[in-house]
C-alpha cells in the first residue's frame, strides 16, 4: 500500500514539474516571440521610390517606330499639267497636242488601317491623280484605288488589292492631352520610313491654311519634324496607336521650322466611316451664327465669360433652334469638351454626322444649363432628299427636253427652270433655260446626277459647271451659295 501512494505522489510531482517546464519554456517563450513582432520597428530605406506605375512617358520608342513603318507607305501621284506650247519644238520634232502636257509625279505618305489594305492619306496628296502607285516599306508597290475624298477635311480613302497586311489601330484624339510624347511617321523627301519625336504642343488649332469657311480646321499641333512628303503620314501615341494625319507644316522656307499640324483621329475616322458607307461625308450642323469670345467681344455682348462660343443668331430649321437654344447663349462644352474657341467646337462637330445627340452646355446669363441636341445636316433635316443639293445650289432642273437637243445639237444637259442661285444671274448671267452640260467634269443627263455629283463636291470652295446658254454659247462658271 505504501509502495502504491508513492508511485502515486512520484507521478503527481513529475506532472507537476512537466506542466511547470511547458509554462516557463513554451508559453513565455510564445509570449515573447510575440511581443518582439509588435514591438519590431518599420524600417523604410531613405532612397525609396515607386515603382508600381511607369509613366506612358518613359515608354521605348523602337517597338512603336518598328510597328509604325511597316503601316505608313509611300504614295507616289501621278498627274498631268498644262505645258507651254513651244512651236519651235513642234516643229522640229513634231510635237503634238497629246504631248503638249507635261507629266506631274507628286509624293506623299499613307497609313494603314486594315488588314485588306485601306489606308488614309490627305486629300492634296491624291488630288488630280491619272494614277497612285503604293510603295510599303518592304519596297513592294502597288497601285491603289481611290475609294473616296474629303477637301474640307483634307483626309482621302485608298485601297490596295492586299491582304494580312499590318495596320495601326485608330486611338481617340479627345483623349490626346498637351504635352504627351507623339511619333511622326513619314516619306519626306522621299526618304521612306523616317520616324521623329516630338510633343503635343496644342490642340484645336485653326491654323488658316484657307479661306474657304467649309475647311474644317481643328489641328493637333506638335513640334516632331515633319516635312515635304510626311503628308498623309501618321502621328502615333505612345501607345502605337494613330491619333493624327500629318497634313501641314508652319514655314517660311518650305521646310519645317518647329511647328507641324496633323488633322485629329477622330475626325479622319469619321471622314472615312462615312465614304465608306454613303459614299460622301455626313456633315453635322448645330445651326448658329457665332462669334468667338474674348475680353472686349465678351464686354460688347455683356457676358460674363471670356471664352467660348457667343450664339449671335438662331437658324430657322436647325438643330440649335429645335432644341431650344437662344440668342446670346455661350458654349462653353460639348460631351464633356471644353469649348474655349470656335475650333474646339468644330473639331467635335467634325467627328459627328446628322442623327447623332448630343449635350451642349451653355451660360445663359449666369445660368448654366446643359442641354441635349440632336444635330442635324445643312438643310436643317436627319436624312438628304433627292434634290435638296440641286434646289439649294442652283434651283428647280429637269432633264433636258428633246427639242432642246435638237435644236443645240447635244445628247446631254440639264435645264434650269427654277433659279435659285442669285449669284449665278448676278456674277454670270445664268438664267431660266440655260443648260447645265457638265459638274466637275463629268456629263450629266438626269437631275440625280447633278444631285449626287453636288453632294460629292459639297464642300469644295466652288464647284465648276459647263453651261449651255440659250443663245447657243458654252462655257464655265463657278458655282457658288451667297
Amino acid at each position: 500500500m505504501k509502495k502504491f501512494l508513492s508511485l502515486i505522489l512520484v507521478s503527481a510531482l513529475g506532472g507537476a514539474l512537466t506542466l511547470g517546464a511547458y509554462k516557463l519554456f513554451f508559453e513565455n517563450s510564445n509570449d515573447k516571440i510575440s511581443i518582439a513582432q509588435q514591438e519590431m520597428p518599420l524600417i523604410i530605406p531613405t532612397d525609396y521610390k515607386p515603382t508600381a506605375v511607369v509613366p506612358v512617358e518613359s515608354a521605348d520608342f523602337t517597338s512603336i517606330a518598328k510597328q509604325s513603318v511597316n503601316a505608313v507607305v509611300h504614295v507616289k501621284n501621278v498627274s498631268v499639267a498644262p505645258s507651254n506650247n513651244n512651236p519651235l519644238l513642234k516643229f522640229f520634232y513634231g510635237q503634238s497636242a497629246d504631248n503638249e502636257r507635261n507629266m506631274v509625279v507628286g509624293t506623299g505618305s499613307g497609313v494603314i488601317i486594315s488588314s485588306d489594305g485601306y489606308i488614309i492619306t490627305n486629300n492634296h496628296v491624291i488630288k488630280g491623280s491619272r494614277k497612285l502607285e503604293v510603295t510599303l516599306n518592304n519596297k513592294t508597290s502597288y497601285n491603289a484605288e481611290i475609294i473616296g475624298a474629303d477637301e474640307s477635311t483634307d483626309i482621302a480613302l485608298l485601297k490596295i488589292d492586299v491582304k494580312d497586311m499590318p495596320y495601326l489601330t485608330i486611338g481617340d484624339s479627345d483623349n490626346l492631352k498637351v504635352g504627351e510624347w507623339v511619333l511622326a511617321v513619314g516619306n519626306p523627301f522621299n526618304l521612306t520610313s523616317t520616324v521623329t519625336a516630338g510633343i503635343v504642343s496644342a490642340k484645336a488649332r485653326d491654323i488658316n491654311i484657307s479661306n474657304n469657311n467649309n475647311k474644317i480646321e481643328s489641328f493637333i499641333q506638335t513640334d516632331a519634324a515633319v516635312n515635304p512628303g510626311n503628308s498623309g503620314g501618321a502621328l502615333v501615341n505612345v501607345r502605337g496607336e494613330l491619333i493624327g494625319i500629318n497634313t501641314a507644316i508652319s514655314s517660311q522656307t518650305g521646310s519645317y521650322i518647329g511647328y507641324s499640324f496633323a488633322v485629329p483621329s477622330n475626325i479622319a475616322k469619321k471622314v472615312i466611316e462615312d465614304l465608306l458607307e454613303f459614299g460622301n461625308v455626313q456633315r453635322a450642323y448645330l445651326g448658329i451664327y457665332y462669334q468667338e469670345l474674348d475680353g472686349k467681344i465678351a464686354n460688347d455682348f455683356g457676358v460674363s465669360s471670356s471664352e467660348g462660343v457667343i450664339i449671335t443668331n438662331i437658324i430657322d430649321q436647325g438643330a440649335a433652334k429645335e432644341a431650344g437654344l437662344k440668342q446670346n447663349d455661350v458654349i462653353v462644352n460639348v460631351d464633356n469638351v471644353k469649348i474655349k474657341k470656335f475650333s474646339d467646337l468644330q473639331g467635335f462637330l467634325g467627328s459627328k454626322r446628322p442623327g447623332d445627340e448630343i449635350k451642349v452646355t451653355v451660360l445663359r446669363g449666369d445660368i448654366e444649363r446643359v442641354i441635349p441636341v440632336k444635330l442635324k445636316n445643312q438643310f436643317g433635316k436627319l436624312e438628304f432628299g433627292k434634290t435638296d443639293f440641286s434646289n439649294y445650289m442652283i434651283g428647280e432642273l429637269i432633264p433636258i427636253p428633246k427639242r432642246d437637243a435638237n435644236k443645240f445639237d447635244v445628247s446631254y444637259g440639264v435645264k434650269i427652270v427654277g433659279l435659285n442661285n442669285e449669284n449665278l444671274y448676278d456674277t454670270y448671267g445664268i438664267e431660266n433655260g440655260d443648260i447645265i452640260l457638265e459638274v466637275e467634269d463629268e456629263k450629266v443627263s438626269t437631275v440625280n446626277e447633278v444631285e449626287n455629283l453636288l453632294k460629292k463636291h459639297q464642300n469644295k470652295e466652288y464647284i465648276v459647271l459647263q453651261m449651255l446658254t440659250q443663245q447657243g454659247k458654252i462655257g464655265y462658271v463657278r458655282l457658288r451659295k451667297e
